[in-house]
C-alpha cells in the first residue's frame, strides 16, 4: 500500500502577473491515476501556526496569513500571495509532517507537495513561501517523533533555506546535491554539499550519491530522512542543468530507499521541483518518482 498525503488544495490559480502554474500538484495525482497501484490518499491539515513561527519570523508568517507580502518578497518568491497560495502554504507543510508521520508507522510515505527548500526565516523564495522541510523536522524532534532527522535534497537547487534554517542543529543534518551553476547564486552551507557541473549524466551522478549519501547517513545516524525528490535533474527540465534520463531518476529515487531501508530508516518524500511547458509530462515524472521509491521499499521488504 502506497501512502499518498493529498490535499484538493495544493492546486491553486496562477496568481495574477505570474508565470508559475500551481496545477502541477492536480497533474500529479491524475497521471498517478493512470498507474493501478493499491494505496491510500491521506489528507492533511494545516501545519498549526506555532510551528511555522518556530522556524519562520513570526511577522512573515502574519504577513502571509494575511496576504499582506510586502512587493519585495512577493519578487523574490516569484508570485503574489493570493488567499489561495496563503492556503497552501500552511497545507504543504502539514502534508509533509503526517508523510513524515505515516512514514514512521508504515515505513514510506510522500507527500504530493512541498519541499519548499528555498524558503528563508524572514522571507520566501524561488516559487517557496514557507519551508516545509524544516518546519517537519523541527516539529518531528520537539514531539519525540524523532531524535535526529536527515534531509536528503536532490532537487537541482540547492536547498540553500534549509542549510540556513537547519545550521547550528546537531539533530538535523541537511544533505543536498545540485547543479553548481544554478540558482541560488549564492549557496548556503550544507551539513555536506555536493555542486556538480553542467551536464553531469547519469554514470556520474548516481556514482556521486553511491560515494557520499551512504558515507553521511552512517555518519549521522538518523531515526528518520526526509527526501526532497525533485525530478529537476532530469535533462529535459527547463530550469535544470543536468542531463539524467527517466532511468537515472529511478535509479536515484531506488538507491536513496534501498540505503534507507537497509539501515531499518524511515523514509517521507515531498515533491520538489519539476519545470516545463509540458506540464503532465512533467507531472509524469513525479509520479515515476513516487512509484520508483515505493517499489524499492516493496522490494527491500517492509
Amino acid at each position: 500500500m502506497l501512502h499518498i498525503v493529498h490535499h484538493p488544495y495544493y492546486v491553486s490559480p496562477a496568481a495574477p502577473g505570474s508565470s508559475f502554474s500551481f496545477d502541477k500538484y492536480g497533474l500529479v495525482m491524475q497521471a498517478f491515476a493512470e498507474h493501478a497501484v493499491p494505496h491510500q490518499i491521506h489528507l492533511p491539515d494545516p501545519m498549526v501556526r506555532a510551528w511555522i513561527e518556530a522556524v519562520h519570523d513570526p511577522l512573515y508568517v502574519e504577513q502571509v496569513a494575511s496576504c499582506a507580502v510586502p512587493a519585495d518578497k512577493e519578487r523574490r518568491i516569484g508570485f503574489p500571495v493570493t488567499e489561495r497560495v496563503s492556503r497552501r502554504a500552511f497545507l504543504a507543510p502539514g502534508g509533509t509532517w503526517l508523510a513524515a508521520r505515516l512514514a514512521l508507522q508504515h515505513g514510506f510515505a510522500a507527500n504530493s507537495a512541498g519541499g519548499s527548500h528555498h524558503a528563508l526565516a524572514d522571507s520566501g523564495a524561488g516559487y517557496c513561501v514557507f519551508n516545509d522541510l524544516a518546519i517537519a523536522a523541527n516539529r518531528l524532534i520537539a514531539e519525540g517523533d524523532a531524535k535526529r532527522v536527515m534531509i536528503v535534497d536532490l532537487d537541482v537547487h540547492q536547498g540553500d533555506g534549509t542549510a540556513a534554517l537547519m545550521a547550528g542543529r546537531a539533530d538535523v543534518f541537511t544533505f543536498s546535491i545540485h547543479a553548481e551553476k544554478n540558482f541560488p547564486v549564492r549557496k548556503a552551507r550544507s551539513s555536506f554539499d555536493l555542486g556538480l557541473s553542467d551536464d553531469t549524466g547519469d554514470e556520474d551522478y548516481l556514482a556521486a550519491l553511491a560515494r557520499h549519501l551512504p558515507q553521511a547517513i552512517d555518519m549521522f545516524g538518523p531515526d528518520l530522512i526526509l527526501y526532497q525528490a525533485g525530478v529537476d535533474p532530469h535533462a529535459e527540465d527547463r530550469l535544470g542543468r543536468l542531463a539524467l534520463s527517466d532511468a537515472g531518476l529511478a535509479a536515484r529515487d531506488r538507491f536513496v530507499m534501498h540505503a534507507a531501508r537497509q539501515r531499518g530508516l524511515s523514509i517521507a518524500s515531498a515533491l520538489g521541483g519539476g519545470y516545463g511547458d509540458d506540464r503532465m509530462a512533467v507531472a509524469r515524472r513525479h509520479v515515476r518518482s513516487m512509484l520508483a521509491l515505493h517499489e524499492a521499499f516493496m522490494a527491500c521488504g517492509e
